[in-house]
C-alpha cells in the first residue's frame, strides 16, 4: 500500500509519485528474477539516472536535484520497498559524491561533479579493508608519493566490501599517506585506472543483484589532482560522509520493512483458518500492529535526523539513532513477516524470505549497530 507521507511541497509530492511510477514499472517486474539468478540489472541505473533520481540531494548548480535530504530519503525508501539492493547502491552513489562536493576545490568540482551527477555514472565508496571494518584508523592501503618524479601517488593495497565493485565508474578511496589516524587521505579513482583490479563478487546472504567485491591496487598511479582535501584529512572526510550514509541506510531499511509489512498484511487478508481471515485472529492482528508501529517509528526517526541536517543543525547522534532504530526494526519486521506466512514464508515462493535475508546486512554496514550504540552512548557523557 502507498505510504501516506507528509511532504514539504507539491514538487516533493510529484517527485514521490514519479518515483513510485518508475519503481513499479522498471524495478518491481524484474527484481525477483535478478535476485534469484544473481544477475546484474543492466539498464536499471541508467533509467533511474535519466529520471534524475541518482543525484537528488546535490546542488542544482552542479547538476544535482537540489532536493532537501528529507525528500531524498523518502525517494530512497520508495525504491527500497521494491528493490533493496538497488536502493543501497543509490545511497552509496550519493555517499561517494559527497567528499568531492564538500571538500573538493572549485576546479575539481567543475571537472568531475557534472559527470558524476549526470545520471550516466555510478559511484562506489572504498573505505573498509579486511582488517579494518568499523576501525577506519587501521587502514593499510597506501598512497605513496610517486618516486619517478611525477606529481602524484602510487597506490598499493586492498579494499573490501565495495558495493558496485568492478562495475562503478568511479571510486572514492581512502588510503594511508602517513602515520596514525591523521595519516589517511581521500582520492577520487576512475574505474578504469591501470593497476586496479577486483575480486570475484562476494557470495552474500542477500542483495544478490548488485555485486560486492574486494579491490586490489598494484602500483596504480594517480595524479595529485585526484586527492580530495588535504593530506591527512581523510578520516574527517569519511566520517562527515558516513553520517549522511547512515541516514541513507535507515531509509533503505525502512522501505524494506514497509515492503515486508505490506506483503504480510496482504497475505493475512487473503489466508483463512478456522473459517476466518487470519488477520481477524487477535494474536496475529496484534503482531501486524506491532510491525506497523515499528515501521512508522523508523520513518519518523530518520526524518527527524534529516530535517536537522536540512536546517544546518548537528545531526550525527540522530543519524546513529536512526540507523540503529530503522535497521533493528527491519530485522524484526521481516522476521515477523515470515512468521505471518508460516511455512510458506520459509520458501522462495514468497518475497518475505528474501526480505529477511536482506535485512540482516542493514544492521552491519555503514557502521555496525554496536558502533551506533557507542556513538549514542558517548553523546550521553557529560563533562
Amino acid at each position: 500500500m502507498a505510504v501516506d507521507r507528509l511532504l514539504p511541497n507539491q514538487d516533493a509530492e510529484d517527485l514521490i509519485a514519479l518515483t513510485r511510477e518508475i519503481a513499479d514499472k522498471v524495478l518491481d517486474p524484474v527484481v525477483d528474477a535478478h535476485e534469484k539468478a544473481e544477475t546484474y540489472p543492466d539498464g536499471v541505473f541508467p533509467a533511474l539516472g535519466a529520471a534524475g533520481l541518482l543525484s537528488l540531494p546535490q546542488p542544482e548548480e552542479w547538476g544535482g536535484g537540489g532536493q532537501p535530504f528529507e525528500v531524498y530519503l523518502q525517494v530512497l525508501e520508495e525504491i527500497a520497498a521494491r528493490w533493496a539492493a538497488v536502493a543501497v547502491a543509490v545511497s552509496v552513489h550519493s555517499l561517494s559524491s559527497h567528499p568531492l562536493l564538500m571538500f573538493g576545490t572549485d576546479e575539481q568540482r567543475k571537472r568531475w561533479l557534472p559527470g558524476m551527477l549526470s545520471g550516466e555514472q555510478i559511484g562506489a565508496y572504498s573505505l573498509s579493508e579486511p582488517q579494518a571494518g568499523s576501525d577506519a584508523a587501521a587502514l593499510r592501503c597506501a598512497a605513496k608519493p610517486d618516486g619517478d618524479g611525477g606529481e602524484g601517488y602510487v597506490l598499493n593495497g586492498s579494499k573490501s566490501w565495495i558495493t558496485h565493485g568492478g562495475v562503478a565508474d568511479f571510486y572514492t578511496l581512502f588510503a594511508r599517506t602517513g602515520e596514525g589516524s591523521r595519516g589517511i587521505s581521500c582520492f577520487l579513482v576512475p574505474g578504469d585506472l591501470p593497476g586496479l583490479s577486483f575480486g570475484k563478487p562476494e557470495e552474500k546472504m542477500g542483495l544478490h543483484a548488485v555485486p560486492t567485491t574486494a579491490a586490489f591496487y598494484d602500483n596504480a598511479r594517480i595524479g595529485s589532482d585526484r586527492r580530495i582535501g588535504d593530506e591527512g584529512q581523510g578520516l574527517q572526510i569519511a566520517f562527515s560522509a558516513l553520517d549522511s550514509g547512515r541516514l541513507g541506510i535507515a531509509a533503505v531499511a525502512t522501505g524494506l520493512a514497509q515492503a515486508a509489512l505490506d506483503e504480510a498484511v496482504r497475505y493475512a487478508n487473503e489466508r483463512t483458518t478456522f473459517g476466518r481471515k487470519i488477520i481477524d485472529h487477535q494474536g496475529l492482528g496484534f503482531l501486524l500492529a506491532d510491525m506497523a508501529a515499528a515501521v512508522a517509528t523508523a520513518r519518523a526517526t530518520y526524518l527527524d535526523a534529516a530535517r536537522r541536517r536540512d536546517a544546518g543543525r548537528p545531526y550525527s547522534e540522530q543519524a546513529s539513532v536512526a540507523k540503529l532504530v530503522a535497521t533493528d526494526a527491519a530485522m524484526k519486521v521481516t522476521t515477523d513477516a515470515v512468521q505471518v506466512f508460516g511455512g510458506a514464508g520459509y520458501t522462495r515462493d514468497f518475497r518475505v524470505e528474501r526480505y529477511m535475508r536482506e535485512a540482516k546486512i542493514m544492521q552491519i554496514f555503514e557502521g555496525t549497530n554496536q558502533i551506533q550504540r557507542l556513538v549514542i552512548a558517548r553523546g550521553l557523557v557529560t563533562s
